[in-house]
């Protein structure tokens, strides 16, 4: 009897392994299966992005299409309620207006859709990544939409959408400066590798290089005589910037070193030579000649670019919420979205406002020319002002860790001599 006993419970021994063997396979297999899943939603969701960035691309195209050529393309419109006669209130500057407002609706329904989403899984999240069938149904009810609205209801969207394009561009400093944090932190936080401190320092010495030598190119052609003050007053302001910055960055007690400051050097030399690129064609001081409404070659392709560089713009700071989450070391899970969707949304919508402003050049009264963008003294001071906000933002982010210790240390002091107080006889 015990050894049929022994024999019974070896057999049910196997019997619970072999169970427990099984359950191990099947949630392994389902493991397997739910990390394949999850690893195709992820894909959609990063190709998602792709598709939006495209259809901002269009956007742009149609904006700048309708503001050129649609009054000689197109028909008349006689829906003379919002477009006046012979439809001139759907063209040019409100023609640009109009296609931007059906931007910004169509993003904002999507931000208003996707901002809640957390999970690959949830269906917000698979409305973002699909259904594009009805997502073009949306976007071509949201394009048609302002075309039937009033003047003065797109003059008022108008005037918000300044506000727009100035807080795009705010956020955009934030993304670009907080990328050159990281930037700086990846290849100088390794103090002990020759070859990081080495390719650092090249780096910083590149970006100083073509620094001045920018500075000295804005002096050559944008400054040839003394009565070119503005000019001269935009240069040397910004010349002086990059010697604060590089002196803040080298300071004993801030010690961020030279590749941070000389990345962002360039970045606001670069904005100099954009403002006063922006200043009118026929300025004594621009080297720019007067097209006579018609481009040539390099204004074409200036005008390409800089459509490329707005669509870029939006989708590297869409796509960047973690500069501006509070908390920056949250583990993301596997069935974790990968991006913000809600942030990527609205950054696109705010995005619509700024190419707006760009191709009517800030001013809501009158027309650019043709292939023109971001052109004339309204451009240049926008420019100007975000040059001289990016660099004090950049300089504040220096000195602010040095700022919010300094309190710590006096209380500290202080507490250390309250205690020697109260020791000593």
């Amino acid at each position: 009897m015990s050894g049929s006993g022994a024999a019974v419970e070896a057999t049910v021994i196997q019997v619970s392994s072999s169970n427990s063997e099984l359950v191990q396979r099947v949630e392994a297999s389902f493991e397997a299966m739910n990390n394949v899943d999850c690893s195709e939603e992820r894909k959609k969701s990063l190709r998602a992005r792709y598709f939006y960035d495209i259809i901002f691309l269009i956007t742009n195209l149609t904006a700048w299409f309708i503001r050129d050529y649609g009054h000689t393309i197109f028909p008349p419109l006689y829906y003379e309620k919002a477009c006046g006669i012979r439809g001139s209130d759907c063209f040019q500057t409100l023609g640009v207006l109009r296609v931007s407002l059906g931007c910004f609706i169509f993003f904002l329904l999507m931000f208003l859709t996707t901002f809640s989403t957390r999970k690959l899984f949830d269906a917000c999240s698979k409305w973002h990544s699909g259904w594009w069938a009805l997502k073009f149904f949306l976007l071509v009810v949201s394009m048609v939409v302002p075309f039937f609205l009033p003047p003065g209801f797109i003059q008022i969207y108008g005037e918000v959408a300044r506000i727009g394009a100035g807080i795009f561009l705010l956020l955009q400093l934030v993304s670009v400066i907080e990328f050159i944090r990281w930037w700086n932190k990846y290849w100088a936080s390794d103090e002990q590798s020759k070859q990081s401190c080495s390719i650092a320092l090249f780096t910083s010495t590149v970006f100083y290089v073509a620094s001045i030598c920018g500075i000295v190119t804005m002096y050559y052609f944008y400054a040839p005589r003394p009565s070119c003050c503005l000019n001269i007053f935009f240069i040397t302001w910004t010349a002086i910037l990059l010697i604060v910055m590089m002196a803040m960055s080298l300071h004993s007690k801030v010690n961020r070193g030279l590749l941070s400051s000389g990345i962002m050097a360039a970045y606001v030399v670069f904005l100099c030579w954009s403002a006063i690129r922006s200043e009118p064609a026929d300025e004594k001081c621009n080297v720019q000649k007067p097209k006579n409404g018609h481009g040539d070659w390099t204004t074409v392709l200036g005008f390409l670019i800089a459509i490329g560089a707005i669509v870029m713009a939006t989708f590297s700071t869409g796509i960047d919420s973690k500069s501006f989450q509070f908390r920056k070391d949250e583990v993301k899970a596997e069935d974790d979205i990968r991006y913000n969707y809600g942030f990527f949304h609205i950054i696109f919508s705010l995005g619509a406002t700024y190419f707006a402003m760009l191709f009517i050049s800030w001013n809501l009264e009158n027309s650019a020319s043709e292939w023109s963008i971001d052109v004339g003294w309204t451009s240049t001071w926008v420019k100007i002002i975000n040059e001289w906000f990016a660099a004090s933002i950049y300089m504040w982010k220096l000195i602010a860790p040095v700022v919010k210790q300094q309190p710590k240390v006096m209380n500290n002091e202080e507490s250390v001599q309250q205690i020697n107080n109260s020791n000593s006889p």
